[in-house]
């Protein structure tokens, strides 16, 4: 740790900026320590450990685990785990009559607002560190990672690990940085009003990216304007003299910028700052499909992805290493070299069968987006099979939705098969129906292991199938199904491999 570290990470720090007060110091008095954890699988020895209470698990349920696992400091907001007579105001630590060894305890009125509050009073230590906060619709988690590859070719920082965009993830993340990253970047989501401007207020970021503006969580956030409303909020929080790097195909966001001193627009529009003016999939030599994209119609860049929205994420990460002050040629060689997350766009070769699994989550436009891709793809494939879970969290506008996507495919003309996975997708299947006979495209009502092994059995060497639904709909299942039955067939097993991209 170094000084800005130092100052906020000793208990007593800890405890004024969680709001708490001792049930039990430390045996030793103040000491310092070595970053929290909310995760006792993963907690290092000196650590603090924060009990968070979930709908599935509470962190009260694991002290006994952190302290064996070395924790110096628990903080709960559930006093009555601690048996009687354990230290009190002020008091010393918990013995070993309840843990294996003294522990410092805080006790807070909530661990989740606590954890909040911590993060906020260290942001405001990281006065060498440029915040940059990512949001949008779409492309939060890719855009993220293309960030951080750019950034990291000269400077030092961390990122936002996985999708931690919530109010658990996002204090963490900031809570993980060091008092010497030059950069850190925090991805922020979703689900409610209010919530982006309750992260924002506590990220404090020195540039804002939103990435998109689509009809994700309709049941809370109703329209296309509301969307946008809560998404802007992450502008309401930039620091003086902050950038904001926000799409331009979205014109919901006109009347939220108008009060934002400095702001680099992209997209496809004619009036965004860096335009995308050209972008296509092209093939190498060995095979391998990539991004070759020309913005402002001046500077082109290939980007080893497939989706051509990945094209307009990488010009929102340009526009954020540029403010930082990366080079062109640098941008362009590390774009060149970056790789995508997890199950977004993620290709992978099993036995022949290319798939393209883009199941962690889904909205409408995202989920047209995959459709087009996977048409746009595979000119020697066998058939063309997309597999399409339920779209969640869209309320009233569910139905017009899911027909949207069955449009998209039809429109795309070179689908062979879609597979349907949901009660939702009973709409996808209506508008189907009205063009195709059962059979080009089937139904399945839910996706447990039996079913998600009837969908794999359907896929053929040869075949290019994409997987696409809301992250509840765990489409990756069918992945699984297809490793499981390739393991069991004579002649394919062992030939599981990462496809090339």
């Amino acid at each position: 740790m170094d000084g800005d570290d130092v100052k906020f990470w000793t208990t007593d720090k800890v405890r004024v900026a969680a709001g708490g007060s001792w049930i039990a110091r430390a045996p030793q008095g103040e000491i310092e320590l070595n970053g929290l954890s909310t995760d006792t699988r993963s907690i290092r020895p000196g650590q603090a450990f924060l009990a968070l209470r979930g709908d599935r698990h509470d962190g009260h349920a694991y002290l006994r685990d952190a302290v064996n696992a070395g924790a110096a400091l628990l903080i709960i907001d559930r006093p009555e785990v601690v048996p009687p007579g354990v230290g009190g105001s002020g008091g010393t630590g918990a013995g070993s009559g309840v843990f294996s060894r003294p522990v410092a305890i805080i006790k807070v009125a909530d661990t989740g607002r606590a954890l909040l509050k911590m993060a906020g009073v260290y942001r405001k230590t990281l006065s060498r560190t440029r915040v940059i906060a990512v949001g949008g619709s779409n492309g939060k988690t890719t855009t993220t990672r293309l960030i951080d590859t750019l950034l990291a070719t000269k400077l030092r920082g961390t990122a936002s690990q996985k999708s931690f965009n919530n109010a658990v993830g996002v204090p963490l993340t900031i809570l993980s940085a060091s008092g010497s990253d030059q950069y850190l970047i925090c991805e922020v989501g979703t689900n409610a009003p209010g919530e982006i401007g309750m992260l924002a207020e506590v990220i404090e970021p020195e540039v804002a990216v939103i990435t998109s503006i689509g009809r994700e969580h309709l049941e809370g956030l109703s329209t296309l304007e509301g969307v946008a409303r809560e998404e802007a909020q992450i502008l309401t929080y930039l620091r003086p003299g902050g950038l904001a790097v926000v799409t331009a195909d979205a014109p919901q966001l006109a009347e939220h910028l108008r009060c934002v001193p400095n702001v680099v627009t992209f997209g496809r529009s004619d009036k965004a700052d860096l335009r995308l003016t050209g972008v296509e999939h092209v093939t190498s030599a060995d095979g391998r499909v990539s991004l070759r994209f020309t913005v402002n119609d001046r500077q082109t860049c290939t980007l080893p992805m497939i989706g051509e929205h990945n094209a307009l994420n990488a010009l929102a990460a340009l526009a954020v290493a540029r403010r930082l002050g990366i080079s062109e040629g640098v941008i362009g060689d590390a774009l060149a070299a970056a790789t995508a997350p997890a199950m977004r766009l993620e290709r992978v070769n099993i036995c022949g069968i290319e798939v393209i699994n883009d199941a962690y989550n889904a909205n409408p436009e995202s989920t047209i987006a995959a459709v087009r891709t996977l048409a746009s793809l595979g000119a020697n494939a066998k058939r063309r099979i997309a597999v399409l879970g339920d779209m969640l969290e869209l309320g009233a506008a569910a139905p017009d939705a899911h027909r949207e996507v069955a449009q998209a495919v039809l429109d795309a003309g070179n689908i062979d098969k879609v597979v349907i996975v949901g009660h939702l997708g009973l709409y996808t299947a209506e508008r189907l129906a009205r063009d195709w006979a059962y059979g080009r495209y089937v139904l399945e009502s839910d996706l447990d292991a039996g079913q998600a092994k009837n969908v794999a059995a359907l896929f053929e060497p040869g075949d290019l199938v994409l997987l696409k639904g809301s992250r509840r709909m765990r489409l990756e299942r069918v992945l699984e199904a297809l490793r499981e039955r390739v393991g069991t067939t004579a002649g394919c097993a062992g030939t599981i491999r990462p496809a090339v991209a």
